[in-house]
């Protein structure tokens, strides 16, 4: 089974396509058989940072049943062991994806036989966006050092937190009060903290199984456009904030540095850290990959979305 890494962030605009395809690149470059998925469905752009200029079908038809399995949309790069899957010509729908076909979706990606697979997310909190950031253990989320971005990705991280604990209670045997508090939805829904104090009321039995079943979960988070001004411990200030609020563990990956050049290599089509491998930009990328693929691809769990 594929080491999966889901890319995604409360804010669009903070460079999670971009993040995405260099650590593909550069992951495929280091041996891996690495596979790029554009899931920001609707918003298919991670072709044109690959050099792609009019990408074949690829999800469209898979979710359609043209082809039957997910390995037959994918086509290869210019970059050796780099794969890509387009949502570029799936219909102007297929951002309200439904349950059956996310569910086909993931357990497709699941099956792949690639060693790494990224996931290029949209920016939301959409439902179908959540399930496939929680589609792996692994998930990492990407900010810019802006005020406006780190508060967007606290609420993504609040709401992938909040799905993931009612996935839990949904299919597991808890009390039916906990069962009915966690899937309401209205306009007081309530919040993660606030099930876990109904878990502790009702159902006490399950309090360390729904705990053990969240610290599976590894966030991980990259900050990209850093520049000099920059507070430069702020990566481990966020870590450590959402370690002290959450049960589940929180990695800090390090930041990307801001470099001028890299709206040129988006312009011109070309993957900045093979365009420029000695910027400093490309350092970091490097040192996160470092974390994410090392030497040999490590086993990881995958989650099934029920």
């Amino acid at each position: 089974m594929p080491v999966i890494f889901p890319i995604g962030g409360g804010k669009g605009g903070v460079g999670k396509s971009f993040i995405s395809a260099n650590l593909g690149a550069l992951m495929a470059k280091r041996g891996h058989r690495v596979i790029l998925i554009d899931l920001d469905l609707g918003g298919s752009n991670l072709h044109t940072l690959l050099g792609i200029k009019s990408p074949p079908s690829g999800l469209d038809r898979f979710l359609d049943k043209t082809e039957n399995r997910l390995e037959q949309v994918a086509v290869p790069t210019h970059i050796s062991n780099l794969s890509f899957i387009s949502s570029l010509h799936c219909s102007m729908e297929i951002a309200n994806l439904y349950h059956a076909q996310k569910i086909k979706l993931i357990n497709a990606i699941q099956r792949l036989s690639y060693d790494c697979v990224l996931l290029d997310l949209g920016a939301g909190t959409h439902f179908n966006t959540l399930d496939f950031f929680l589609a792996s253990d692994r998930g990492v989320f990407v900010c810019t050092p802006e005020p406006t971005a780190i508060e967007n990705a606290f609420r993504f991280i609040k709401a992938a937190y909040l799905r993931k604990l009612k996935q839990v209670i949904s299919h597991n045997a808890f009390h039916k009060i906990v069962k009915d508090a966690a899937q309401d939805n209205g306009p007081q829904a309530l919040r993660y903290n606030d099930i876990v104090d109904i878990v502790l009321k009702y159902d006490p039995g399950m309090e360390m199984f729904l705990r053990d079943s969240i610290r599976r979960l590894q966030f991980k988070f990259i900050l990209n456009q850093f520049r000099k001004n920059t507070d430069s411990a702020l990566g481990e200030k966020i870590k450590t904030v959402c370690n002290r609020h959450f049960y589940s563990p929180f990695e800090f990956l390090g930041h990307i540095d801001y470099d001028e050049r890299v709206t040129d290599s988006i312009l011109s089509k070309n993957l900045f850290t093979l365009q420029f491998p000695e910027s400093k930009t490309a350092t970091d990328f490097r040192a996160i990959v470092d974390q994410l693929a090392p030497k040999r691809v490590a086993s990881h769990t995958t989650v099934k979305v029920p």
